[in-house]
């Protein structure tokens, strides 16, 4: 699999595959995932070549980082990179109180309790030592920084300041100390990553959805920023939660609900475009982000090995250069969207 380099801060840097593992799918999100099922998926996408796998405690309410636990185990350090995130604690409740019902299933009864303070993104960060069973990680994220999670701008405003003003200062001492060799954020909006790196020395961004087939709107100003600052970008959920692999079907998901009807009409008119040059949707979602200067690497993630090893193949369709004209031609892609040669 081919690797992308980053190195920011000219200390050796890190080595990303183009294809990451992103562990929310196999960590029983929408459906239970038997423990064989994870780990096949889990050695599948090793099998490929990967060796970028990013987690968090939420992910399962802990599930995911204690799968990893068990594949990685064994392994050399050195083989592979790995990045979590900070932000939740988990703590135990009821099993009617538990956080993500009807959305994560057969996951441990846990709560999240958001803490973007200095002693809670440590007390978050050995956490995630624990449950992985490891002695470091490579990459941090202050995971979910957003209205989307948190509601109104108020709430977000809230946990932004709450974490420049401890959580950020954390991840700054751990990476000045070797500890990490990068920190960030990650995010399901661009905005609230603009408003961070416009304040702080941040290294990656993990956007979630927010530059894919469907949606290039962080062209406008926080992409450019990013190219600007050498800061890379982990782009996740470049299906936006399922759509851009399933079509627009009916009970297609998007951005981890529901597709909405305006969602399912765009995205059937770029389907469209896509059949008549003999490209699958799912091929062209998977292509088109990876052609930005600043991304370094896709998390499509999977359930199943099946879907692991499909991805490696879908990144290596070959899309003509007419189908990204057409899209911009009908309105259905920015002009200044970079495109693959």
């Amino acid at each position: 699999m081919k690797t992308r380099h980053f190195d920011r801060l000219g200390n050796g840097g890190i080595t990303f595959t183009e294809l990451g593992f992103g562990t929310a799918p196999m960590a029983n999100l929408y459906r239970a995932v038997s423990e064989p099922e994870a780990q096949g998926a889990l050695e599948a996408a090793w099998e490929t070549g990967c060796r970028y796998f990013d987690t968090a405690p939420l992910y399962g309410l802990g599930l995911a980082e204690t799968r990893l636990n068990t594949f990685l185990r064994g392994r050399r350090r050195d083989d592979y990179v790995l990045s979590t995130k900070v932000g939740r604690l988990l703590q135990r409740c009821a099993p009617e109180e538990r956080t993500g019902i009807g959305k994560f299933f057969d996951v441990p009864s846990r709560r999240e309790v958001y803490d973007f303070t200095h002693d809670g993104v440590m007390r978050s960060f050995e956490a995630s030592l624990e449950r992985l069973g490891i002695d470091r990680v490579d990459i941090l994220f202050a995971h979910d920084l957003d209205i989307f999670n948190h509601g109104t701008q108020e709430t977000l405003d809230h946990y932004l300041s709450q974490f420049m003003a401890g959580g950020y200062h954390a991840l700054l001492s751990l990476r000045d100390q070797g500890v990490i060799r990068a920190f960030g954020a990650g995010v399901n909006e661009w905005q609230p990553c603009q408003w961070l790196l416009e304040r702080g020395d941040f290294d990656l961004f993990l956007l979630a959805g927010r530059y894919t087939l469907l949606e290039q709107d962080s062209l406008a100003s926080f992409l450019p920023l990013c190219e600007a600052r050498g800061v890379g970008i982990v782009l996740g959920g470049p299906y936006n939660s399922g759509i851009l692999a399933t079509g627009p079907k009916p009970g297609a998901w998007y951005n981890y609900n529901p597709a909405p009807p305006e969602v399912l009409d765009r995205v059937a008119r770029i389907e469209a475009v896509c059949v008549r040059h003999g490209v699958r949707l799912i091929e062209a979602a998977l292509n088109f982000p990876l052609t930005h200067p600043a991304v370094v690497s896709l998390i499509p993630g999977g359930q199943v090995a099946a879907e692991v090893r499909a991805n490696l193949d879908i990144l290596s369709a070959g899309i003509p250069a007419a189908l990204w004209a057409d899209l911009k031609r009908e309105g259905l892609m920015r002009d200044d969207a970079p495109t693959p040669a």
